[in-house]
């Protein structure tokens, strides 16, 4: 009885978020269809953040879905497309953002991490004092290790 309600109480739970609200799209042509996926997979829901166009069930992902369907029927371009999602939405809905002056510390800031902590690893290093042991310091820790 008890296996039954944590069953039910679980299906309570994770049934809202199986469903699916993603729509597919029906194109005149495969060409179309594959630039409608192919887009949907290089922009970003800015509700979920972590999630492309393609993944996402947030009503606003549902919005820009149905946007760029349009556009890909008017044969609108690429980069037109891209263009009108930044324009609305800023860079951040793209995955790979341009490399330019307000995207720059996106691009290079990992890297200057890395070189900062290496940095840091090496001063740390250097810094460290080596301890000479005397003789009897030497024949102490080896009679306590034996013990």
């Amino acid at each position: 009885m008890v296996r039954k309600l944590i069953c039910i109480a679980m299906l309570i739970v994770v049934a809202p978020g199986a469903q699916a609200v993603f729509q597919p799209q029906v194109f005149d042509s495969v060409e179309h269809e594959q630039r409608y996926m192919r887009l949907l997979n290089e922009l970003r829901c800015l509700v979920c953040q972590n999630q492309t166009l393609a993944d996402s069930n947030a009503d606003l992902a549902i919005d820009m879905r149905a946007a760029i369907s349009k556009m890909v029927r008017d044969d609108a371009s690429d980069v037109q497309i891209i263009k009108f999602m930044v324009d609305r939405y800023g860079d951040f809905v793209r995955y790979r953002p341009p490399l330019d002056a307000r995207t720059a510390l996106l691009w290079v800031g990992p890297f200057l991490l890395v070189v900062a902590a290496l940095a840091y690893v090496v001063r740390v290093g250097r810094s460290q004092k080596k301890v000479a042991l005397s003789d009897a310091q030497i024949s102490d820790a080896k009679r306590i290790l034996d013990q």
